[in-house]
């Protein structure tokens, strides 16, 4: 059993452990330099940015989401639990907020460009650098519907 919660200040320590293991994962395309400096900035916002939480029966979170605007600025799951739905769970919720919504993924991450088109997302576009300005190809998402 899971829900979705929004985030409080104190769980900051778990949700930078949530985005490290899923980057560790997922993320094999990034230089060594540039995931220390991702890292830094992460590091820097994440633990007090308005977060969606995917927690488990006892309140453990389990995976997160970031809504700007309609725009989904993050999704990391701990990879212990990918492949479980919960992923799915939290950008449904995030629909029901903003049925409009678009995301930006990493061209490499062959796993979210999949997922995200599975969960009816459409390619609208892709610009060649990520938005630090690094040399990581973001798809430009934006859900259709399935």
């Amino acid at each position: 059993m899971m829900a979705v919660r929004k985030s409080r200040l104190d769980e900051g320590a778990r949700v930078v452990e949530i985005w490290r293991r899923a980057v560790d994962a997922t993320h094999g395309f990034l230089s060594g330099e540039d995931r220390q400096a991702i890292d830094e900035l992460v590091c820097g916002f994440l633990p007090q940015a308005p977060l969606w939480l995917a927690v488990d029966v006892e309140d453990y979170p389990l995976a997160f989401m970031l809504i700007d605007n309609g725009h989904m600025e993050a999704l990391f799951v701990d990879p212990v639990y990918r492949g479980t739905g919960i992923g799915a769970a939290l950008v449904r919720h995030g629909l029901v907020l903003h049925p409009r919504m678009t995301t930006d993924v990493n061209e490499q991450n062959d796993q979210a460009v999949g997922f995200y088109e599975k969960m009816g997302f459409e390619r609208t576009g892709r610009s060649p650098l990520d938005g630090q300005g690094r040399p990581y190809p973001l798809v430009h998402l934006k859900y259709v519907g399935v």
